[in-house]
């Protein structure tokens, strides 16, 4: 049971991961500034390196995820290198959610004249996300380190 619980959790992170990458790279074509521009002048927009430099952490947690499941499926999800990649899963969601934070005060000083509201909400929402998310995953890091401290004397 408990194989066919992390099997499906894996293919799930996969499945984020892989939706993630298509978005990011059909959404820039498809956003209205770029309606009249080349495909390397819609790669090229500081804004679009931005988003793709701060999805690092995301994928980068993704990882870590994935990597965490696998220690369970190998009974060691209370070793030191399990707590490590959930530990990593805080730290990513941190800087996520400051990137985040940071894009979004970026768009409101920049929006000349356009109405910024949409924008800001889900990315407070996702921010918020990545904060619930670091919380989490800093009490079943704690959690997994007790366990770890109780089982090596």
């Amino acid at each position: 049971m408990k194989r066919v619980a992390t099997l499906f959790l894996k293919v799930v992170i996969l499945l984020v991961a892989m939706t993630a990458l298509l978005y990011m790279a059909w959404a820039p074509q498809t956003e209205g500034r770029a309606a009249n521009l080349d495909i390397i002048s819609i790669y090229t927009d500081p804004f679009i390196i931005y988003c793709y430099i701060a999805s690092i952490p995301f994928f980068m947690a993704l990882y870590q995820a994935f990597k965490f499941l696998g220690y369970v499926d190998s009974n060691k999800a209370f070793a030191p290198s399990a707590v490590k990649a959930v530990r990593n899963i805080k730290y990513g969601a941190i800087t996520l959610s400051g990137l985040i934070i940071s894009g979004i005060i970026y768009i409101r000083l920049s929006a000349n004249g356009d109405d910024p509201t949409g924008v800001t909400v889900l990315g407070i929402i996702t921010a918020f996300a990545s904060i619930v998310i670091a919380a989490g995953t800093t009490v079943f890091e704690r959690l997994l380190y007790k366990k770890n401290s109780a089982i090596i004397p």
